[in-house]
């Protein structure tokens, strides 16, 4: 196995992938060779316009964490950070300060901008900033892909408590602004994602897909995260037609999501918030879906034989993603599933 692709969001699916490379390092992924090429597909329908640049949650979360610069207490951001930009800013009663960036993550965000600005797309300023986080520590052998260089944005319907102002009594909002400043705190009514229909894939994304021996959904947002890839259009067609297998790693472990708002997300959708409901939300190949196995964690081994039965490959391992060695174990026991 010499290329394994992965279709990932911001902290969950970052994490997952920082133990995937250190089982390949430590040579305990089975039939994965160790010079493996991993492609990391990443989400962009979270990015957002603020204070005049151009913000990337899941690229960078992906990009700090695989370039060992993630602040893992926040689960996002950069180490060492300071904030005295957003103090100043705060001073001078600028809107929108509830979205956090420190000192140091603004370079990244001014560098990005101004190339995107003179006229380079997001996937050559990704490329470009990859050279600084992953190229000393991988090398060639990770690459991280927007899903697309067209503007996609999720936005959220919340209920509006000033009805005269809303006659569907409903106000849409960032996603940003449900997850940061509300913290999804009141019920999600609809999910729009929004030029999401008329994005073409990411240079690369595509072929990504095509030409993988291995390609895995680790334990993202299954709405606005793997959900905003699959999207894409092409993407899904190319899951279906690839002679890879595909695995997934469920998000929710006993009826509940680990970390973000997956819970919230898979209400908007009617999608049970279970480790079933979410693997059978996204099918089995065999049945019209995108995956041939689905893995869930011990605690859900009851739903084992409903995934089985709707053609999916199951079994129930250990997913707390506590140490970059269990989650390895997670890579692995994926891998069998769909390999064995």
């Amino acid at each position: 196995m010499r290329t394994i692709t992965v279709l990932s969001g911001g902290h969950g699916g970052a994490k997952f992938i920082a133990g995937l490379l250190h089982g390949i390092s430590a040579g305990s992924l089975p039939g994965v060779s160790p010079d493996v090429q991993v492609t990391v597909i990443a989400n962009t329908a979270d990015d957002l316009w603020i204070h005049g640049l151009k913000v990337c949650p899941d690229l960078d979360t992906v990009m700090y964490t695989l370039g060992r610069g993630l602040d893992h207490e926040r689960g996002w951001g950069r180490t060492d950070e300071t904030w005295s930009i957003k103090e100043e800013l705060e001073a001078y009663d600028v809107p929108n300060t509830w979205f956090g960036l420190g000192d140091r993550d603004i370079a990244t965000h001014l560098v990005r901008t101004q190339m995107l600005e003179a006229g380079y797309p997001l996937s050559q300023v990704t490329e470009a900033l990859c050279r600084r986080w992953l190229e000393p520590l991988h090398g060639d052998r990770v690459r991280l892909l927007p899903m697309t260089d067209d503007r996609v944005e999720t936005h959220v319907a919340v209920k509006d408590p000033d009805l005269a102002a809303s006659p569907s009594g409903l106000k849409v909002v960032h996603f940003q602004e449900y997850w940061v400043r509300l913290r999804a705190g009141v019920p999600a009514e609809q999910v729009v994602f929004v030029g999401l229909d008329e994005a073409s894939p990411g240079p690369g994304v595509l072929d990504a897909i095509t030409d993988a021996d291995l390609v895995i959904l680790p334990p993202s947002n299954p709405v606005v995260s793997v959900g905003t890839i699959l999207g894409v259009p092409g993407v899904r067609e190319v899951l279906r037609a690839t002679r890879a297998p595909i695995v997934g790693v469920s998000p929710i472990i006993g009826g509940h999501h680990v970390r973000g708002m997956a819970e919230q997300m898979l209400a908007s959708i009617g999608v049970d918030a279970t480790a079933a409901g979410v693997g059978l939300h996204y099918g089995a190949r065999s049945a019209g879906g995108v995956l041939d196995g689905w893995l869930v964690d011990e605690t859900d081994a009851g739903d084992v034989a409903a995934l089985r039965t709707a053609g999916l490959r199951a079994d129930a391992v250990p997913l707390w993603m506590s140490s970059d060695e269990a989650t390895a174990a997670m890579a692995a026991a994926a891998i069998e599933l769909v390999t064995r």
